[in-house]
């Protein structure tokens, strides 16, 4: 799958946001700058994030996003679903317009191979939770520096 710049933006922000302390909020600033986004991108896709039922905005001086669920009940595939919509299994992979059905859908092997790569691909996403794609945090204290 090659993802449009808005889901990998939204990866990032998601993973930023199940970094986030218990009860804690992301700013879209400190999101932009650590990953380079423009601000006004990521802004719109946090909110995307938000209509989705993934993340929750609060307006205000102390206000940022969190998610609405622990990060280990969020998946890979909720945040990608959120940005990319799948292919139906009976889609062409020729046919701009999607309109009707191919009529060699039943033929062609190489639309059932993209079917089966497509499948396997949705489960490996959907079997990474967000806490497990950011990891254990650190503790307290400890810093870690990056060696260049």
């Amino acid at each position: 799958m090659i993802f449009k710049k808005s889901t990998r933006y939204a990866l990032y922000a998601a993973m930023e946001l199940a970094r986030a302390d218990p009860g804690g909020q992301v700013t879209v600033t400190r999101v932009a700058a650590r990953y380079s986004i423009p601000v006004a991108v990521l802004a719109k896709v946090l909110q995307r994030l938000v209509r989705s039922g993934i993340a929750v905005g609060t307006r205000g001086v102390r206000g940022g996003y969190s998610l609405v669920k622990k990060p280990s009940e969020l998946t890979v595939l909720d945040v990608i679903e959120a940005f990319e919509p799948s292919r139906r299994p009976e889609q062409c992979l020729l046919r701009e317009d999607q309109e009707g059905l191919c009529e060699e859908r039943t033929l062609c092997r190489l639309r059932k191979l993209c079917d089966e790569v497509e499948q396997l691909t949705r489960c490996t996403y959907a079997s990474v939770t967000l806490e497990t794609l950011v990891g254990s945090r650190p503790r307290q204290g400890l810093v870690l520096r990056v060696v260049k």
